[in-house]
């Protein structure tokens, strides 16, 4: 039985590149290694065909299949699809299609377009009708990314409106005190909880979980950092989860820059046997032995610094 996502939902769901041979193609078999590699470092779920995910890169009868080999590595661990997607007709019959094969839930961003909060909210309420009442959403959060703003009042609105709205991916940089105003809403009677799991690759987890996030939902190529992170802040150990959250920083920050941290986390995930290949999708970026050299060394010093914690 599928376990879907709710108001309550917490801890890591790690969000999963999606691996490429060197001529471009799909790599099935890394699929498969991949899950076992997060799986193995306990991430609570999943989220497939992010941005991270390179979706936009994948035909159609791509991203079903690579879905499909998710969900049958994953078993009974949950997993997240993003479905957005430019056409409403193809987001719902992807989401759909999703939710038949065993999904968890499905994300959606807002559509690209004039930042008017009049336009996205109209967006998600058709979004929602499209997908039908039965079908968990998750909103994915990311301004820097999609260029659309949105208020936590809207965030609010929505899911107060929306019953199956049930997760904020929340993305927004700066945005702790979304947050904050998310958690303060909830005072009020009859305002229905939120799950909130964050983003931009853990970077702020520590102040996010602080601020009442319940976990993340990114994509940094060590799981165990995230995993152990929000463990010890539930455990009531918040200096504890901080400290160790910093040997990490040095890395987690060279995978942050724009448009050049995939191919950075890809390779690491390659370098840990994650996937066989380091391959983003054309077009996209290649590192060069430099760069390599370059991450490398900060795997190193980051696990030299781990022997001492």
């Amino acid at each position: 039985m599928t376990r879907l996502i709710d108001r309550r939902t917490s801890g890591v769901y790690i969000i999963a590149a999606t691996p490429f041979a060197a001529d471009g193609s799909v790599d099935y078999a890394s699929i498969d290694t991949l899950v076992e590699f997060y799986r193995g470092h306990g991430v609570t779920g999943m989220t497939v065909l992010g941005m991270m995910g390179e979706a936009d890169k994948l035909t159609q009868e791509e991203r079903r299949a690579v879905l499909d080999r998710f969900l049958y590595r994953a078993g009974d661990l949950p997993v997240v699809v993003g479905v957005s997607d430019a056409g409403l007709g193809n987001l719902a019959d992807l989401g759909r299609y999703a939710m038949e094969k065993g999904a968890a839930g499905v994300m959606v961003a807002p559509n690209r377009g004039p930042a008017r909060e009049d336009r996205v909210e109209a967006y998600f309420h058709a979004v929602a009708a499209a997908l039908g009442p039965d079908v968990p959403l998750c909103f994915q959060d990311f301004p820097l990314s999609t260029g659309v703003p949105v208020s936590a009042a809207l965030v609010r609105r929505l899911s107060t409106e929306l019953p199956q709205m049930v997760m904020l991916k929340h993305e927004d940089w700066p945005g702790l005190t979304k947050i904050s105003a998310l958690r303060g809403h909830e005072s009020g009677a009859g305002v229905p909880r939120l799950s909130i799991l964050c983003g931009n690759g853990g970077l702020y987890l520590p102040q996010e979980l602080a601020r009442g996030a319940d976990g993340a939902m990114t994509g940094f190529a060590y799981p165990e950092a995230l995993v152990r992170c929000v463990e010890l802040f539930r455990a009531g150990k918040p200096d504890e989860a901080e400290d160790l959250f910093d040997a990490y920083v040095p890395i987690l920050r060279h995978e942050q820059q724009p448009g050049w941290g995939l191919a950075l986390r890809k390779h690491v995930l390659m370098k840990r046997g994650a996937i066989a290949h380091a391959c983003t999708r054309a077009p996209g970026p290649a590192l060069a032995a430099t760069d390599i050299a370059e991450l490398e060394r900060l795997m190193a010093r980051t696990e030299r610094k781990l022997e001492g914690l």
